[in-house]
């Protein structure tokens, strides 16, 4: 199925920040083959200003980003997805509701650069920080070879990446 595209959720707690930032870039870097989407389990209202800035700088597309719930996700008539990655520790470890279909998950976790302190010089190297690691994960992702690849062989190879540098948790998945 080579013209399959893949349906992808991003979950952090307040879908400002990772989770809006690896939207954008899977939406770009997987050229049509994925549809990327962020949510929160208690979504801030708008995505963080230096998350839009670190996009807008490596010309990642912001348009139509915005920060929402993952009940939209979970609700009658959305998009069924295929892969569900945490970027945070706090979401990993909430209830997640129940998604349509049985899409793969992993824990992508990475420090929220929202809660960098500092000055501003400071807090942006945090964005762009976290954009890196997500980027190098989802470069890897994107690289997979999807349809060869079985449920187990896929989730162990997407959990995988979640453990690269910059990993904010080596604990053992629960799925």
């Amino acid at each position: 199925m080579p013209d399959r595209v893949y349906n992808v959720l991003f979950l952090c707690t307040g879908n400002s920040a990772r989770s809006i930032l690896a939207e954008a870039i899977l939406n770009k870097d997987g050229q049509g083959r994925f549809r990327a989407f962020s949510a929160g389990s208690q979504p801030k209202g708008q995505p963080h200003p230096l998350a839009l800035q670190a996009l807008e700088e490596t010309d990642y597309p912001t348009d139509g980003l915005r920060s929402k719930s993952w009940d939209e996700f979970a609700a009658p008539g959305a998009p069924q997805l295929d892969f569900v990655f945490t970027v945070c520790d706090n979401a990993a470890g909430e209830a997640c509701p129940l998604w349509p279909g049985q899409p793969v998950t992993a824990h992508w976790g990475i420090e929220d650069p929202a809660a960098v302190e500092g000055t501003p010089l400071t807090q942006k190297a945090a964005f762009v920080t976290a954009q890196r690691y997500l980027k190098n994960r989802i470069s890897a992702f994107i690289a997979l070879p999807l349809a060869s690849l079985d449920q187990v062989a896929l989730t162990s190879k997407v959990r995988e990446i979640g453990q690269q540098e910059g990993t904010t948790s080596r604990r053992p998945e629960v799925a």
